[in-house]
């Protein structure tokens, strides 16, 4: 998974979370991700949108895993400019990629597959409802998951609080914690 290097940039801080996460789905040869929350990058000039590192670039990661592992990638996001982006940021991976404008509760709800990795990252957790939203989203997409899923929760502190507690009070162990993520499975 030597892919994963060009990733190493010294301002993503979600790097190293994401290269455990990424190596332990390859491990139990996962190949279907879910993702809310697509990677927006940030304005530049006002007209056009550059990588934001800060923020990990998960959908450029996980679109280069699925191709890496012959999977797919659902992105999902609740605004067009930001899918839009996303878009633009995976670049040739877009094949392994299809890209939902939606809310992610209705998302979630809407897929009728399961999901072998899923990653938890929809609403900023500058908003204080982002804890009640992600637990919403992992109250859904529970059912879908298989015993050796993987959930990646972004942005810990501000918004895993409630969905950490109710993973683990469903019998989710905690693989993997840094400062910003939590890499939680059943097995």
């Amino acid at each position: 998974m030597n892919f994963l290097e060009k990733y190493n940039h010294e301002k993503n801080i979600r790097f190293e979370s994401f290269k455990f996460a990424l190596t332990e789905a390859n491990t139990r040869g996962l190949k279907t991700i879910v993702e809310t929350g697509c990677a927006r990058g940030k304005k530049k000039f006002f007209f056009f949108s550059k990588k934001n590192w800060k923020d990990g670039m998960s959908t450029m990661i996980f679109s280069d895993y699925a191709k890496f592992v012959n999977g797919s990638l659902i992105t999902c996001d609740i605004d067009n400019h930001n899918i839009k982006n996303a878009k633009k940021f995976v670049g040739l991976n877009k094949r392994y990629v299809e890209f939902v404008v939606d809310d992610s509760l209705n998302f979630l709800n809407k897929i009728d597959k399961t999901i072998d990795f899923l990653y938890l990252d929809s609403l900023d957790g500058q908003f204080k409802e982002a804890s009640n939203h992600q637990l919403s989203e992992i109250k859904i997409a529970i059912n879908k998951l298989q015993n050796n899923s993987l959930v990646l929760l972004d942005d810990k502190g501000s918004k895993t609080n409630l969905s950490i507690d109710y993973m683990l009070k469903n019998n989710f162990k905690i693989l993997n914690e840094t400062n910003e993520q939590v890499l939680l499975s059943l097995i």
